[in-house]
């Protein structure tokens, strides 16, 4: 009844899309919280509802590692067909897809549309260059990642840096190899300060896409 009483006066909607997969010492959800996350924060101040993350997302390389789970490509496209078929038929004309995770990006780009966009909250501009200014090897399961909301308790994380190197390889088994621990590079964590600076950048960063949809 809320969202029936919204639509008379906005047609927005933000659809988190996560992944469940290993993320070295952090959290197997951490693509999920932070997609869900970034979107309720940016979403809050423009009144704009903001869906249950989409939990499962495609990450067939990680198949060797416990817990991380995946859907096929054209099975994750064909489902958001059909949740973006939903929301429309309901009146939801602007659709934003928050997306977090690399692997769901060329799946969901094929379901784009007029009024349909998707936003890589963690590599948009701003945010990326943020990461980069302060540890250029930052990638998946380090520091950039590590926020107090996917932290796990109890779990103590490595000290020092790790040499950037994602695997190149489709081979799971492969995959975990040649990365050990899982993560592909960068510091392990850096003070809040700095992770904190770069997520209120992709606050912002998420917001502003969520503002051009109205000019769509």
């Amino acid at each position: 009844m809320q969202l029936e009483a919204y639509l008379e006066r906005d047609d927005r909607i933000a659809l988190p899309l996560g992944s469940t997969e290993q993320h070295a010492y952090l959290s197997l959800a951490t693509d999920v919280i932070l997609a869900e996350r970034v979107a309720v924060e940016a979403a809050e101040p423009l009144g704009v509802p903001v869906l249950p993350p989409l939990a499962f997302g495609v990450a067939p390389y990680f198949a060797a590692f416990p817990g991380s789970l995946t859907l096929a490509e054209e099975t994750y496209t064909q489902v958001l067909r059909e949740l973006i078929a939903s929301l429309q038929g309901q009146g939801f004309r602007r659709i934003l897809l928050v997306n977090g995770h690399g692997g769901n990006s060329e799946s969901a780009s094929a379901v784009l549309s007029d009024g349909v966009a998707l936003h890589d909250w963690w590599r948009a501009p701003r945010t990326m260059a943020a990461v980069r200014e302060l540890d250029p090897d930052a990638s998946h399961a380090s520091w950039m990642e590590n926020f107090p909301w996917t932290r796990l308790p109890g779990v103590e994380l490595p000290a020092g840096h790790k040499a950037a190197g994602p695997p190149a390889s489709d081979d799971p088994a492969e995959v975990r190899r040649k990365l050990g621990d899982g993560c592909y590079g960068g510091d392990y964590e850096r003070p809040d300060e700095d992770v904190l600076r770069v997520w209120a950048i992709g606050v912002e960063e998420t917001r502003e896409a969520l503002v051009s949809l109205s000019a769509s």
